[in-house]
């Protein structure tokens, strides 16, 4: 699949510490067959002079997952939680009041989140969305 001028798309990181995290995108143009030019939602240059424009790879793209609308998550769902200006996969521990505690693998950091900053976690595989949430359809 490629991506045109002006699409939303997620860039995940390869860098360490950020691996399994995905960042919000508009794609600006296609300057080489394999790669491209994005500008990031919530990430800023160095100097915080305006929203990080850079290259990245086909490979590093996916489309933005489609809204799957949920009430509530169950112990050990897998979800995507937003914080640090990304999406950071992790699994429900607990729930204290309306917060959520998802587990992140990655870290080992365990956080709170409303359910407004969590969605189904899917990933993106030959072209298609694939829920970890067994009673979802993704279709």
């Amino acid at each position: 699949m490629g991506f045109s001028r002006g699409d939303l798309v997620e860039v995940g990181s390869k860098e360490d510490g950020f691996l399994g995290s995905y960042y919000e995108a508009i794609v600006v143009c296609q300057p080489l067959k394999k790669d491209y030019i994005v500008q990031y939602k919530t990430l800023l240059k160095d100097d915080q002079s305006g929203s990080l424009t850079e290259f990245v790879t086909h490979s590093e793209l996916r489309p933005v997952p489609p809204e799957i609308p949920v009430s509530r998550f169950n112990l050990n769902d897998q979800v995507d939680a937003f914080g640090n200006d990304g999406w950071w996969v992790g699994r429900i521990t607990g729930k204290i009041g309306s917060k959520y505690f998802v587990y992140f693998e990655s870290s080992g950091d365990e956080c709170g989140y409303f359910i407004s900053d969590l969605r189904v976690h899917q990933d993106w595989i030959d072209g298609k969305w694939v829920c970890s949430k067994e009673i979802v359809n993704c279709d």
